[in-house]
């Protein structure tokens, strides 16, 4: 093939975990090439709330100087139970912050603290706050000509393509826009700063979350020189001499091989679009549930299923093999479908979520999750796994719900096309939605015996720090609960979807791909969702994904250039030797 080319170290995949290793890789001296296989790059990382959980960082340490390496690890026995794995916890905890330092010290990185709790604060060694940090928002003019080929966040949980930040804070502002002059202002500035931008750039240039992080690493890998070759999906990990060389890829010039002389770092994702896989790791799926999964479409396990045809484990051994997230489609007309992730809406007083029956069974306010694996549970033994949020016109006109925006944005359309449904009455209401009506009705009123005074005394929301975070301060006097009275009534229905899978590839702590007898393939690595969680199937904190995969890829990165600068010593006397040799023989012939 005449377009092939070789480097050092070959990554498939470019989110953060891809770029974090590549970035590494290339700042130890290699030569470092990423391919991605959709024509944009920035991966699920791109779509994400951009979230590290990296505990005893220095912006941590600030925000909580009592937090310990023994709390963290007491908190990290506790939530991944008989998961737990005692050397690959140490490492996370020893460089986590040393990768966070090299990044903001190095490259285009940088971070912000966050006030986000443990999901699990009252476990034990969990915190209140000093655990999470968010990539900083970024200005995407600085990627030059590279800023069309950033993945765009997803459309649902943008206004008019404006990113919210992760942090509440901003959030705050734009459900007391029409309460609070202050709000009004700083929503008005937004929407007239975005608005000049599509008028300038045909997309929003300010970008937060996950976009500001997949663009911020990007902008960090191209300033190193490191090509990101998107459209250009893996098609083989190819083996010679009993060791990984490269691989086979396609391109938009036809099939390429590129040759790795040090290592290939499988990131592709994880596999929450591999139907296969999905139908035995997914228990609503196994049961002819419905998945749908907002991660990208690419995601179909590339690097799980190249790795597997070498040898290499790809079990399902958690009880949760992905990071749940309870998710709405929303018909945009014209067959088009989006997907909304619901984040919020569960946090704000006066939104309870039932299950056909009409029953509630669990905290709306504990973490997506969480929430998930209860609907996932509750729904055993039925096909269908979905739930319906249910609300009141006063906290539909406050809060919104789902896709669904607070007042003054009309509702009429997303009632016409089925997403949101109503009922002047509580039985109308599950009437159009399916739902027993007696149980609604019934449910319904024994909630709000106690939600009246702010209590909810079947499944305790706002007794938690974290199920307050998300909640509404304003709300006296818990921030998560009120009544649920005043009609007309309205629901969405939730089905299951995630955030990218837990069950992934066997690996050694520093990245290693292993084979069934505990041996590593050589040359070959896995990294973010290829490799498996060291979260056990559980999601303790927010920023459980990019916090290890990051520091993971950091890890792998300097361990690849660790190897390959021990292996250059060992061949550098000979190949000295053997230019000394041919040298004298050249200076012989011409004597």
């Amino acid at each position: 093939m005449s377009n092939d080319f070789e480097c050092d170290v070959l990554v498939i995949g470019s989110g953060a975990a891809g770029l974090a290793t590549a970035i590494t890789a290339r700042k130890r001296g290699l030569d470092v090439v990423v391919i991605e296989k959709e024509p944009v790059f920035g991966g699920t990382t791109a779509l994400s709330g951009g979230v590290l959980w990296i505990p005893m960082t220095h912006h941590g340490r600030k925000q909580n100087p009592t937090d310990s390496r023994e709390a963290v690890r007491n908190y990290m026995v506790q939530q991944t139970g008989k998961h737990y794995d005692a050397e690959a916890v140490e490492s996370f905890l020893d460089n986590g912050p040393r990768m966070v330092e090299f990044f903001e010290r190095e490259t285009e990185v940088k971070f912000v603290p966050t006030m986000y709790p443990d999901y699990h604060p009252d476990a034990p060694g969990g915190v209140d706050v000093g655990r999470s940090i968010l990539a900083a928002p970024y200005d995407i003019r600085g990627l030059g000509k590279d800023m069309a080929r950033l993945k765009p966040p997803l459309r649902t949980i943008t206004f008019i393509g404006m990113m919210f930040n992760s942090s509440n804070a901003d959030l705050k502002h734009f459900f007391r826009a029409t309460q609070s002059l202050a709000s009004f202002a700083y929503v008005a500035r937004r929407l007239a700063t975005h608005l000049k931008e599509l008028a300038l750039y045909k997309r929003g240039i300010n970008v937060t979350s996950g976009n500001a992080l997949a663009a911020r690493l990007a902008k960090s890998a191209l300033d190193l020189g490191i090509p990101i070759l998107t459209s250009h999906p893996a098609r083989e990990i190819l083996i010679e001499n009993g060791k990984v060389a490269g691989a086979r890829v396609d391109g938009e010039q036809g099939e390429r091989r590129i040759t790795a002389r040090k290592a290939v770092v499988l990131a592709c994702g994880g596999f929450p679009h591999d139907i296969r896989r999905i139908a035995k790791a997914y228990p609503h799926v196994a049961r002819g549930g419905e998945h749908v999964s907002p991660t990208p479409v690419g995601n179909t396990g590339d690097g799980v299923n190249m790795a597997e045809a070498l040898g290499a484990v790809v079990d399902i051994r958690f009880e949760d093999s992905s990071a749940w997230m309870p998710v709405s489609r929303v018909p945009y007309g014209k067959g088009e479908v989006g997907v909304f992730p619901h984040l919020l809406d569960r946090y704000k007083p006066g939104v309870i979520g039932v299950l056909q029956n009409g029953q509630r069974f669990t905290n709306e306010s504990n973490s997506y999750h969480d929430v998930g694996a209860a609907m996932i549970r509750a729904c055993k033994g039925r096909k269908d796994t979905a739930m319906w949020l249910v609300c009141d016109k006063t906290t539909l006109a406050k809060y919104g719900l789902g896709f669904v925006k607070p007042a003054p944005m009309p509702i009429g359309p997303l009632v016409r096309n089925g997403y949101l449904i109503k009922g002047n009455t509580l039985a109308e209401l599950a009437q159009n939605a399916g739902i027993d009506p007696a149980g609604l009705q019934r449910t319904v009123s024994e909630y709000n015996v106690g939600a009246v005074d702010g209590n909810d005394a079947q499944f305790g929301r706002g007794t938690t720090s974290f199920n307050r975070y998300l909640a509404d301060a304003d709300n006296k006097p818990n921030p998560c609960v009120a009544p649920v009275a005043t009609g007309p009534f309205y629901a969405v229905k939730v089905v299951m979807g995630d955030l990218g899978t837990f069950d992934g590839i066997r690996t050694s702590v520093v990245g290693e791909v292993l084979r069934r007898d505990g041996c590593a393939i050589p040359g070959l690595y896995a990294v973010g969702n290829d490799r498996e969680s060291i979260m056990g199937g559980n999601y303790p904190g927010a920023g459980i994904t990019h916090g290890p995969n990051m520091t993971h890829g950091f890890v792998t990165g300097n361990h690849i250039a660790d190897k390959a600068a021990a292996q250059d010593e060992v061949t550098r006397p000979a190949a000295v030797a053997s230019r000394v040799s041919s040298r004298v023989e050249e200076l012989s012939e011409a004597l």
